[in-house]
């Protein structure tokens, strides 16, 4: 489990914004449970996706996530990992291989979840992206509720990884702009 509380350059909890973000996040709360749906439900609403809001900024870190209040799923995936670890839940990294023709026609690409360790239920997967008309990810353990269904030519890739994907952190770092990064998403062939 070790692996899944480190803290990282990206998943970068002791930035004084993210971790005070954390702890008021966890306020009050009883169990993991609860502190998982505040930070769940803070990044899910409270941080834009950036391509659904086509902001011409890419981050690439938890502290810029917060920062900037954006981000693309596999980023705000990293701002939700911090502010669990942050607070001692194990966090780790999933992703699903989906159609990403709402941006360019006929093509492929990973999209970024989470999976989070709650004592009642185990290892359970959450998808922070954002909800919009057509997707309404939810935390309701022992429930996945994915911002996705899975269609034709998409699959889930199975891993529960500690450490997020090298393709998906050398995209953010390389492609600074919304333009940039819809003609470069990452994806596995």
């Amino acid at each position: 489990m070790k692996a899944y509380l480190k803290e990282t350059d990206i998943i970068d909890f002791s930035n004084k914004e993210v971790y005070a973000l954390a702890i008021q996040l966890s306020d009050g709360c009883l169990s993991d449970e609860e502190i998982a749906k505040n930070c769940f439900e803070y990044v899910r609403d409270e941080i834009r996706h950036s391509g659904d809001s086509k902001d011409d900024i890419t981050t690439s870190t938890a502290s810029e996530v917060l920062l900037h209040k954006t981000g693309w799923c596999y980023a705000k995936a990293f701002l939700l990992a911090a502010l669990l670890r942050a607070n001692g839940i194990p966090t780790g990294f999933a992703y699903q291989r989906l159609s990403c023709s709402e941006y360019k026609d006929d093509i492929y690409c990973l999209h970024g979840l989470n999976w989070v360790y709650l004592k009642a239920y185990g290892w359970y997967r959450v998808d922070s992206r954002g909800n919009k008309e057509g997707v309404d990810a939810q935390f309701i353990p022992p429930v996945e509720k994915l911002a996705f269904e899975l269609s034709e030519h998409e699959f889930d890739l199975s891993d529960n990884l500690a450490e997020p994907l090298p393709v998906i952190v050398e995209t953010l770092r390389k492609y600074s702009t919304y333009d940039e990064m819809i003609c470069h998403f990452p994806d596995v062939g």
